[in-house]
């Protein structure tokens, strides 16, 4: 019989993850039993294509633990996080990706830093990022940086996804509205005491990455768009720079008017031209991001549908919806 409110729950999004299930299976079982604790494994198949959903519900059979939960369409990872923990019933909630890149064998650490230092949240800090390019060791730099300059609070460099949280956190998480949630920012800015543990990040187990370029992308939009009105503030700033900008060549082509050395002026027409079109885009795209932002927020649709939960449903059933938009 399953606990009804296990001691720690571990929370896996997947998605198209056939290829490392074996390994994360065998890795992940053992580890998981030994801890001591009544627990439950999570994973949070968030759409996948491949043969992903099948496996797990296999395993399932002779694993009561593992609990799976399918949500109707690929609906990104941090919704799939939401899926995580709106479901969990832990009273300590651990994130991990299924790539085995973060070692689950931190976990342990974890649960010994919560209960030595009494805190609510337990970062997993990457100690060396040496195996990254040269541009993805800069970008993540610059973006932390950021994101520490508009939350307004200390974001641990080099923290992703791989943490522990306690329940408090997870229904301070849950009562806030679900629009562009990004946790690695959500989970600082709530200003719940926290510590890190340290470990070295590991080649992917197998399988591909599904975060390409275009995700992270969309994941540094989102991150700055949800949580600070800044860009709006830069769109007022270059738009006074441009002001300014478009009076020095008024100026300067009175003078040249008035001293007689005037030519016809194609190449600063041209040149003013572009500067302020340019200046009025960017002003224009950073606005189109929060309409954007808006216009979701207004057409109340939920983050993600959940399909299918091992815990409760032995067949399919309608579906759940699990996340509520933000009435304000």
């Amino acid at each position: 019989m399953r606990d009804t409110h296990p001691e720690l729950s571990v929370v896996v999004p997947m998605y198209d993850e056939e290829e490392v299930l074996p390994i994360f299976f065998e890795r992940m079982h053992p580890l998981l039993d030994g801890l001591g604790i009544t627990y439950e494994l999570l994973v949070v198949d968030d759409g996948s294509r491949d043969r992903t959903a099948a496996l797990l519900l296999d395993a399932a059979k002779d694993w009561p633990q593992l609990r799976v939960v399918r949500l109707l369409r690929n609906s990104g990872h941090q919704a799939a996080q939401s899926a995580g923990f709106r479901r969990a019933r832990g009273q300590y909630v651990v994130t991990i990706d299924a790539d085995l890149q973060d070692p689950p064998e931190v976990i342990a650490e974890f649960l010994q830093a919560v209960h030595e230092q009494d805190v609510d949240v337990v970062y997993g800090v990457r100690s060396d990022r040496s195996s990254d390019s040269w541009a993805k060791r800069t970008s993540a730099r610059l973006y932390y940086r950021l994101m520490c300059r508009l939350v307004g609070k200390d974001i641990p460099f080099d923290a992703a996804d791989f943490r522990l949280v306690t329940r408090r956190v997870v229904d301070a998480v849950n009562a806030l509205p679900d629009d562009g949630r990004v946790f690695r920012l959500v989970i600082p800015w709530l200003g719940f005491p926290s510590a890190e543990v340290k470990y070295v990040r590991a080649e992917r187990a197998a399988g591909t990455t599904k975060y390409s370029v275009s995700k992270m992308v969309r994941l540094a939009f989102d991150s700055v768009t949800a949580f600070s009105a800044a860009p709006l503030r830069l769109a007022t700033w270059l738009g006074l720079l441009g002001g300014g900008m478009s009076g020095l060549f008024v100026v300067g082509a009175l003078v040249i008017k008035l001293t007689g050395r005037s030519i016809p002026g194609w190449t600063s027409t041209v040149l003013a031209v572009s500067v302020i079109g340019a200046i009025q885009l960017l002003c224009l795209g950073l606005l189109g991001e929060y309409v954007a932002r808006l216009f979701q927020s207004s057409q109340r649709r939920p983050q993600f549908l959940v399909g299918y939960d091992s815990l409760t449903d032995h067949g399919h059933q309608e579906p759940v919806h699990e996340s509520t938009p933000s009435k304000r």
